[in-house]
């Protein structure tokens, strides 16, 4: 929230958050998905710009790549290392290290600020949702 102070609340240990999982938390008010993505977390409110659905909620699954030749014909389709957010709303797909969705990204999933600390992670939450 823009010009707003926000509140650091922690929200568990290091431990807790399995190499490529997720979880979805509520503190008051304000839900969110929290990601672990090797040694960095990322997190982003749980509330879809498409149509508000819960996207936190949705499947990780691997990104689809199309490879190219040179000529720009396709080769195939792969997965990729990267990895996406769908929306179980509507299927929308959204970057899990960006928050941008994958075919516009002027659409993006707002982030929640995560920091770890002495082997705990923390979010910064509004003061509005206390």
């Amino acid at each position: 929230m823009p010009g707003e102070a926000m509140n650091e609340i922690m929200v568990g240990e290091l431990s807790e958050f399995t190499e490529g999982g997720y979880r979805v938390l509520r503190v008051d008010s304000f839900e969110f998905g929290i990601f672990r993505q090797g040694d960095r977390f990322v997190a982003y409110e749980n509330h879809c710009p498409h149509d508000g659905g819960p996207v936190c909620q949705g499947k990780v699954i691997p990104r689809v790549e199309e490879e190219l030749a040179p000529d720009q014909t396709s080769r195939g389709l792969r997965f990729s290392k990267k990895r996406n957010i769908v929306c179980p709303w509507h299927g929308w797909e959204f970057d899990i290290e960006t928050g941008r969705h994958c075919g516009d990204p002027k659409y993006r999933l707002r982030s929640v600020d995560v920091k770890v600390r002495d082997n705990r992670v923390y979010v910064s939450v509004p003061p509005a949702a206390l």
